[in-house]
């Protein structure tokens, strides 16, 4: 029986309502092995980050290797193989020259962040025309971009953040308008959205402009067409302020390219990337900025304008080899996120058809639906009364309150996706 350990504090969980959390003892594949001997269904890729599978045996040689070789060193005086490796490859793949390393996906949108604000600075002190002015940061309704207190500030306001309103900076926000199949006003909620954020850049000078291309995770899995994305980098661009790409989640093929950006045929200033980035085996974060950026922190005779940001564990070794090993793996198996749209698509059709469910959509690896229920929130019990009842059938699912969505590794057979949509039915059936 599941208890609660008595020196455990888990994230995001309210002890006094949550079940206890059920004790892992090893994984493989698609599949979680619990204490008592049960299987699961990792739907979600155990909060997105794994992304080919449990125990994935290249990744895990790869790891393996590297740690008898060199774990760990010191990057701020250091540099190593495996670094410059990711470093090259991640720059030839996203057409930004310069890597940043950090520990996750929070930290990797906070030097973004960072990055951005100190760039005007920079420029400010060197006397370029405009740029004293530039302070305005504009995010999206509905975004989240992590729990540290700047990916914080960019992200909805919620109950996720209340307790620290006071401590946060301004940021302006412009609609996102999610869509969903057979979505008729999605033409009018576009075009509004793009006037008002043409508003905000036109109102204030504008440092920085910050979004989720295509799906905002943790806000609902809420999709946008590719138009919008082109449309934003538009108007950032007209009006000389900088992109932010945070693909922390939609990155390494997770909405069906290799980054959700793609879809829009756009380039972003800044990229903050992480979870599949090791194929979950190891924490890292990476921040992408182009050339034009980091020369704008190269100056022999002002200290000051150096990137005073570092973690302890930058670059580590075996997060660098677990990384290059998952992107290599990734692009030699390109179809299996190159298809698994084909694969969701007529399971999530047929699903749609429930009457509790609405707004199906569907990009990539993620396919989302949601319950119709009278309070929509993250925190609408219909959610975790639906996980209760999927693990009945074998499937690990974690809904956003009322969004019921699929996100699993790239290994999933074509057996266990059903079994996942079949779970799914009988659940909402019996709800």
């Amino acid at each position: 029986m599941a208890t609660w350990h008595p020196h455990l504090w888990h994230p995001t969980t309210q002890v006094a309502t949550a079940d206890p959390p059920l004790r892992a003892v090893r994984a493989r594949g698609a599949l979680l092995e619990l204490e008592d001997g049960r299987q699961l269904i990792d739907a979600i890729s155990s909060w997105w980050v794994t992304l080919h599978g449990h125990a994935e045996p290249e990744i895990a040689a790869a790891v393996a290797a590297q740690a008898q070789t060199l774990e760990q060193v010191i990057f701020a005086n250091f540099s190593h193989p495996p670094a410059e490796a990711l470093a090259t490859a991640l720059s030839a793949r996203t057409g930004l020259e310069r890597l940043f390393f950090s520990d996750n996906g929070s930290t990797a949108v906070e030097v973004a962040l960072k990055i951005a604000w100190q760039w005007w600075r920079n420029q400010e002190a060197a006397g370029t025309p405009g740029a004293a002015a530039r302070r305005r940061l504009i995010a999206f309704d509905g975004a989240y971009h992590g729990d540290t207190f700047g990916a914080m500030a960019l992200g909805e306001r919620s109950i996720f953040s209340a307790p620290f309103q006071p401590l946060l900076f301004e940021v302006a926000r412009a609609p996102w308008p999610a869509t969903w199949w057979d979505d008729e006003g999605i033409e009018a909620r576009e075009a509004a959205a793009l006037q008002r954020l043409e508003q905000l850049l036109e109102e204030v000078p504008t440092a920085a402009v910050i979004l989720e291309p295509m799906i905002q995770g943790a806000g609902g899995m809420a999709m946008v067409r590719p138009s919008f994305v082109h449309g934003v980098a538009e108007r950032v661009r007209a009006a000389g302020a900088l992109l932010i790409a945070d693909e922390v989640m939609t990155g390494f093929g997770r909405t069906g390219a290799l980054f959700a950006h793609r879809h829009a045929a756009i380039q972003p200033d800044l990229i903050a990337l992480s979870k599949g980035l090791t194929g979950g085996f190891l924490p890292m974060g990476v921040t992408m900025a182009s050339e034009g950026l980091f020369a704008g922190f190269v100056d022999a005779e002002q200290p000051g304008r150096t990137l005073f940001h570092g973690h302890s564990f930058t670059a580590n070794p075996l997060g660098c080899a677990a990384a290059n090993a998952s992107l290599a793996l990734l692009e030699r198996q390109a179809e299996r996120f190159t298809g698994f749209e084909a694969r969701h698509r007529p399971h999530l059709e047929a699903l749609a058809r429930h009457p509790r469910l609405r707004r199906p959509r569907l990009l990539g690896t993620v396919a989302a639906v949601e319950l119709v229920v009278e309070r929509p929130g993250y925190l609408n019990p219909v959610g975790r009364e639906l996980q209760r009842r999927v693990l009945e059938q074998g499937v690990f699912l974690r809904p956003l309150g009322q969004v019921l969505y699929l996100l699993p590794p790239l290994c999933l057979s074509d057996a266990q996706l059903e079994q996942c949509y079949a779970a799914i039915g009988l659940a909402l059936d019996a709800l």
